[in-house]
């Protein structure tokens, strides 16, 4: 409702005459390779990108909290983060839970009591056009680094140890428009990022970026150009502010070395008498 506060609750929960194994101390649990991210299921009690696995079911094979004695669920300790919106999934390594806030900041919290262990606050460089609020859906990490996309269309590297600023690199320009608000992806050397903004009119676009040093190794257009395949069905120049924003972060079929990703609405969303066509 309008006027609700909404604040993300963090609850590292205990079920009462339940036995568990020893909590583990954190850690930095570090680096988090790519063996380790192609075999996060076998890590279950660690939560190693947004999806959980790069079958993106978001579902965590953990059963000691049951049907049976889920009503007996207890909360150990509350974060407040101190904004009004929040849409971010925690990733969890060894004991460290990484999370995001708006517009674009990181946290780095203790699993187990719930402290606070760092922050890295981010000023936006501009104004940013937003349909649905500030909003940022959470992080990637590979080796010791943590990847996150900015409300103004940046990626972001940080030191997952420390917090600190290792580089930052434009994916688009916030004046058209752009804005980038999804959980990137880590496969294999590379970092693949969304972006949003359909709703402004922008041409929806994925990127994948050399994850050592930011650098652009492709991108690929979700609204194809003339003569491109699918062309004939975007008439006349809608082609150019269609939207097919990128916004839910995608999966990976690392067998076949293919990445799955979603689009978002077209642009316009709601009137679609510029856009002739299939």
């Amino acid at each position: 409702n309008q006027g609700t506060i909404w604040v993300l609750v963090l609850a590292a929960l205990s079920l009462a005459g339940v036995t568990a194994g020893q909590s583990p101390q954190p850690s930095n649990g570090l680096p988090v390779t790519y063996a380790r991210l192609l075999n996060a299921p076998q890590e279950p009690g660690n939560w190693l990108m947004y999806g959980g696995d790069y079958r993106s079911h978001h579902y965590s094979s953990l059963n000691q909290i049951t049907a049976d004695n889920v009503h007996r669920l207890r909360a150990r300790w509350i974060y407040q983060m101190h904004r009004t919106k929040v849409e971010t999934t925690p990733i969890v390594v060894d004991g460290i839970m990484y999370v995001t806030r708006p517009p674009s900041d990181v946290i780095a919290l203790d699993a187990e009591t719930g402290r606070e262990l760092w922050t890295f606050e981010y000023r936006l460089s501009a104004r940013v056009y937003v349909c649905c609020g500030e909003v940022n859906r959470g992080l990637a990490i590979l080796g010791s680094t943590l990847y996150v996309t900015t409300l103004d269309a940046k990626l972001l590297a940080l030191d997952a140890r420390s917090g600190r600023l290792l580089w930052k690199r434009d994916i688009a320009d916030p004046g058209l428009n752009y804005s980038a608000t999804a959980a990137p992806l880590a496969v294999r050397d590379k970092v693949i990022v969304g972006i949003a903004g359909a709703e402004g009119g922008i041409r929806g676009f994925l990127d994948a970026y050399d994850a050592k040093t930011g650098e652009r190794a492709w991108r690929f257009w979700t609204v194809p150009a003339p003569g491109e395949p699918g062309s004939e069905t975007w008439g006349g120049d809608s082609w150019r502010h269609g939207g097919a924003s990128t916004w839910v972060t995608g999966s990976y079929d690392p067998e076949l070395n293919l990445v799955y990703w979603g689009t978002g609405n077209p642009g316009p969303d709601w009137n679609g008498d510029v856009r002739k066509g299939d």
